[in-house]
């Protein structure tokens, strides 16, 4: 996506969730900083065990909550938030009550509404200074956002869900720029980032990945075959780096090389306008594989 001027809020980034086993993880990002907190679910709720599907459901019930709060940013009053969910009132008031017990949220006044509370960021916080990866990283990152001026994306192939998944992304200074969240996913196939994680896989592994269904044409500059894939991703390994340019998005340019980090393969890309990425790729790119190379080479 392109944006004008943008300021991201602790709220505006909340976004994703991973429900594992028996636990919940809410999964958003402070600024451009993928973070990761945890809640039980048995303290979500004082009412007995359900099914297996009813606990899914109700996880998926309090990150819509938090995803209407980062969307509205201003206190929600009940009926509101049934409105929004389109779930009835009862369920919600119950849900509400438990994460305001539980000190996530708080009533902004009489009939004023909910909204949540500082507790969100800061655990975001404590969370995200303790990430394995992502704080070794962090220094390359900026530098190479610094002296390309663009947006730059650190990335993973998620396997299960067949799609790209950002860990980090760092905003660019300019005022019209490429804009995204940490926690987004994206299609392997027309992503930069995606075209990079699979030249690290055999080309069996590729096909296995990818030939589930039809691969989605955004427009006429996608492809949408497994043997333009091939083709593309030899012609990338051998000039020195992945490319999407308007594949997904008219206007974006992406560029993106792979890297191997504590024995896991990870992706970086710089994005921007298209213009911008075009008229500065082979400059780019020899930036972009100097700070894979130093990362790989230091952590």
């Amino acid at each position: 996506m392109l944006r004008g001027p943008y300021r991201p809020s602790f709220f505006t980034n909340l976004a994703r969730v991973a429900v594992v086993g028996s636990s919940i993880y809410w999964w958003g990002a402070r600024l451009s900083r993928c973070t990761f907190f945890y809640l039980c679910p048995s303290s979500l709720s004082p009412m007995p065990a359900k099914k297996p599907d009813t606990n899914v459901k109700t996880a998926l019930r309090v990150i819509e909550i938090i995803e209407i709060f980062a969307r509205e940013t201003k206190p929600l009053s009940l009926s509101e938030l049934a409105r929004y969910l389109d779930a009835p009132v009862s369920s919600c008031l119950a849900l509400l009550r438990t994460l305001a017990s539980l000190g996530y949220l708080y009533e902004a006044g009489r009939r004023q509404g909910y909204y949540p509370t500082g507790r969100l960021l800061a655990m975001a916080q404590r969370i995200s200074k303790a990430d394995p990866i992502l704080e070794k990283v962090l220094p390359s990152l900026e530098e190479l956002r610094d002296t390309t001026g663009e947006a730059v994306v650190f990335a993973k192939l998620d396997l299960v869900n067949k799609r790209v998944t950002y860990l980090d992304v760092l905003a660019s200074p300019h005022p019209i720029s490429y804009v995204a969240v940490a926690g987004a996913q994206k299609e392997i196939h027309a992503n930069s980032l995606g075209k990079a994680l699979l030249s690290r896989l055999d080309s069996d592994e590729r096909k296995k990945l990818l030939s589930d269904g039809d691969l989605q044409a955004y427009n006429k500059r996608t492809l949408v075959s497994l043997a333009a894939l091939e083709a593309d991703i030899k012609v990338s390994l051998e000039r020195g780096w992945f490319a999407n340019l308007g594949e997904s998005m008219d206007d974006v340019g992406a560029i993106a090389w792979p890297l191997k980090v504590s024995g896991n393969d990870y992706a970086v890309s710089i994005a921007g306008p298209l213009y911008r990425i075009e008229a500065n790729m082979a400059e780019h790119a020899k930036k972009l594989r100097v700070a894979c190379r130093f990362l790989e080479q230091n952590i």
